[in-house]
């Protein structure tokens, strides 16, 4: 008999231990969770996502390569300036290199003119020979400077020009224009279109 009730209590007692696991398992599937879910993005949405990236590299690209186009552009300007300047620079140093050494050379030419002027009226056996020699060397020395590029002012009958004329004399004359050149008292002298020195003349005026 006591063995029976042994049975049912045992028997009762794992009853309710299962009662008791049950009840357990209940409790913690009906308890809400406390983790969220990570929405997943539909295809769809991402490759919209990387078109619009795919855009907006190629709007940069595209602005990167306009400013590198841009500098290069300048760059070869500045370049061809630069260029160009020095070229000018060279040509101006070329003309004008035998400016000082061509102007010290004036006084000699005029002392050879005044010379043969001097010696004109006296010509003779021992005085043509002289001559002769001064008008050579003269000539051989303007053509050597003609050669680069000095160029004689000596022209008269000519519209009196302030740029290349100084004025010594002013004379009347009834065949000449007023304010033209009558007679060259010294002779002026240009360096590839630069004035050396203007010519010394005579101007005509109005007869009173």
């Amino acid at each position: 008999m006591e063995n029976k009730e042994q049975d049912i209590n045992s028997n009762s007692s794992s009853i309710n231990q299962n009662k008791l696991s049950v009840e357990s398992e209940s409790s913690i599937k009906s308890e809400p969770s406390t983790h969220h879910e990570i929405p997943i993005e539909s295809e769809p949405s991402i490759e919209s996502n990387l078109q619009d990236h795919i855009v907006k590299l190629q709007e940069k690209l595209t602005q990167y390569q306009a400013n590198i186009f841009d500098l290069k552009m300048r760059n070869q300007a500045e370049i061809e300036n630069i260029r160009r300047r020095t070229k000018m620079d060279i040509e101006k140093n070329h003309k004008f290199a035998l400016e000082k050494f061509t102007t010290e050379l004036l006084p000699v030419i005029d002392n050879l003119e005044r010379a043969l002027e001097t010696t004109s009226n006296k010509e003779n056996d021992l005085v043509t020979p002289m001559i002769q020699g001064i008008e050579l060397t003269l000539k051989s020395l303007l053509n050597v400077m003609y050669k680069f590029g000095v160029k004689v002012i000596n022209e008269t009958n000519i519209p009196f020009n302030p740029v290349i004329h100084q004025a010594m004399l002013i004379t009347e004359s009834e065949t000449i224009s007023p304010n033209y050149v009558e007679s060259i008292i010294q002779r002026g002298y240009m360096l590839n279109g630069r004035l050396l020195r203007p010519a010394m003349v005579s101007v005509t005026k109005i007869k009173d």
